[in-house]
Order: structure tokens, then sequence, then C-alpha cells
């Protein structure tokens, strides 16, 4: 019943979010406010089996912040470096893309996710498969380094640097 209920909030805040400054209500209008609270209903109603124990506990206030931490300050650099990386090898043609597998050693789905994710949003880089039995990485770079081939376990940092740490820290 929590989940349900905090679900339909957080959807109905959402769409709040979304439509404000659309009506007479203050900034809705009561049809946008009523409509909204039905939508809402049936977005927990249709998600309350598929948002378990692990979503919530995804969603404390510390994990949280760590996110953010995260996101304004390693990945913002990360991804900084990477465009200006991509706009480097665009110009000079100094491309050599291939598929790299590497072992983050995350053993948790949402750390994965939050990994995978990460390297796709990068520029160069696209998290292209997750083997399942041991949680490895295929990753399609823009230039692959020959040593990172030859090396195994993969050196990851190379790819995606301290991502898979903050994804252990975040979601782990």
């Amino acid at each position: 019943m929590t989940r349900f209920v905090a679900t339909a909030v957080g959807s109905f805040l959402l769409y709040l979010l979304l439509t404000t400054a659309s009506g007479t209500v203050g900034v809705w209008s009561f049809e946008e406010l009523a409509l909204g609270v039905l939508l809402a209903l049936i977005v927990a109603a249709l998600s309350k089996n598929v948002l378990k124990g692990n979503c919530v506990r995804f969603l404390s206030l510390r994990r949280c912040a760590l996110f953010v931490v995260y996101l304004v300050g390693p990945f913002f650099w990360a991804m900084a470096k990477a465009n200006l990386d991509v706009v480097y090898r665009v110009i000079t043609g100094r491309i050599k893309p291939g598929i790299v597998r590497i072992s983050p050693r995350l053993t948790n789905d949402a750390s994965i996710t939050l990994l995978a994710n990460s390297i796709t949003l990068t520029p160069g880089t696209l998290s292209v498969e997750v083997d399942e039995k041991t949680n490895d990485l295929y990753v399609h770079w823009i230039n692959v380094d020959e040593s990172v081939l030859t090396q195994t376990p993969r050196d990851y940092t190379l790819i995606c640097g301290g991502f898979p740490e903050w994804a252990r820290r975040i979601a782990g």
C-alpha cells in the first residue's frame, strides 16, 4: 500500500510540474487537477507490481545526494572531456572504432544499469550488451586503444573512468 501511495503522489507531482501555468485554479484548471489524480492512480495501479523494494531503497536521501554529486562532478567532467575528444577525432579523422568487453565487477542490476547509461550518455561510447552471467559490459568505443585489448581483465578506466565506483556507491 505504501508503494501505491508513494507512486501515486510522485506521479501526480510530476504531472503538476509538467502542466504548470495552464489553468485557472492557481496555475491549473480543475479539469487538469482531476485528470492528474486519475492518471496518477492509473500509473500507481499499473506499476505497483513492477516497483519492488529496490526502488524504494534506491530513492533514499543519501543515494539521491550521491547521485546529484555524481552528475554535477565526475559525470559532467567526463562528458565535457569526451565531447572535446570526439570533436578532435572527427576533425583529425583519427578514429579506430571497436567493441571492447569490460569487467566492472558490479553485482547489482541497478548499478549495472547506472553504469551502462552513464557510458551510453558519454560521447564516443555506447553500451551494447550486458553478459548476464558475468555482468561484463560490451562497449562500442570510438577509439579502441591497443593496450586495452591485451589486458585481462580489460582496463575499464580508459573507457569509463571512475563510473563503476560511483555506480557501486550509489546503487550498490
